[in-house]
């Protein structure tokens, strides 16, 4: 691999270009080499991906995937700020980085990405809108979907929820979403200091991987709403949860054969997708 462009020090470029950190879009900068690389390598083989990153700010993460080799990184950033920061980095890296000016919540990813390379998502996502965005990537249809895994950054806490297990405290609709049809791990955890301006809390980076098994179409949406109704009232009885789905509940649990007197965090991944292949069949028999 070829020794990496020199490119100005990240807390400079933040200086330069005035980029302090807006509280308003959840930014805290990574700035830390050693970590930004870290992070690059537990992604994988970059050398024939394309890479979507969300959030580059001032380009630290982002400089870390073109020296790990990246065929392509599209980062998407909505601090206008940040684009003229990052147009350094396109210069050093000439023909390998692609920026847009969006919002990441309601791009179409398949609309800009060219999917006949393995894609993978890498990013230190913006706190502020790090569950909806891994929501709405888990919740993609088809399925598998159009990415090849994801490696990202979350609050410590938000990543406690995304690998726990039936029957803990942090299990609940996001733990469901993520290992229904999804391989989660917690890499390691970040210490606040290493970000600019450093948050309140402590992260962790997580790896995502899909499993690759075709699903029915119209089984995520499913889910969705049996997993909401069920820890919209997580203190209740399945039997009375389920209500808010409009029908009763007591056959499509007796149809799955789970009591309903439990309650939703007693229940595995694989049950509540009984749950939501049953609520999607309308209890049609022999399905």
């Amino acid at each position: 691999m070829n020794s990496p462009p020199r490119l100005p020090p990240l807390r400079d470029v933040i200086a330069a270009f005035d980029l302090k950190a807006i509280k308003g879009l959840g930014q805290h900068f990574l700035l830390d080499l050693n970590l930004t690389d870290k992070i690059a390598r537990v992604a994988g083989d970059l050398t024939q991906a394309t890479v979507l990153e969300i959030g580059p700010g001032p380009g630290g993460l982002t400089r870390a995937l073109l020296d790990q080799g990246a065929r392509h990184v599209i980062a998407i950033e909505k601090d206008r700020r940040c684009i003229a920061a990052l147009a350094q980095v396109c210069e050093a890296y000439p023909g390998r980085l692609t920026v847009r000016e969006e919002d990441a919540l309601p791009l179409f990813e398949t609309d800009i990405l060219k999917l006949s390379s393995p894609i993978k998502i890498v990013a230190n996502l913006p706190y502020k809108i790090s569950t909806a965005l891994l929501v709405k990537w888990l919740t993609a249809d088809p399925w598998p979907p159009w990415y090849e895994s994801m490696t990202l950054m979350f609050q410590k806490e938000v990543a406690d929820r995304i690998v726990a297990r039936p029957g803990t405290k942090a299990y609940g609709r996001l733990s469901i979403l993520s290992q229904w049809r999804c391989h989660a791990a917690r890499v390691f955890d970040i210490p606040a200091r290493a970000f600019t301006p450093p948050p309140k809390v402590e992260s962790s980076l997580v790896h995502i991987t899909p499993i690759s098994t075709p699903q029915k179409l119209g089984l995520s949406e499913a889910l969705q709403h049996v997993t909401a109704a069920a820890f919209g009232q997580r203190r209740k009885m399945l039997r009375s949860s389920l209500r808010s789905l409009d029908c009763d509940p007591l056959p499509l649990l007796a149809k799955t054969g789970i009591n309903p007197t439990s309650r939703a965090e007693q229940i595995s991944v694989s049950d509540f997708e009984k749950l939501a292949v049953a609520y999607l069949n309308g209890l049609t028999p022999n399905q």
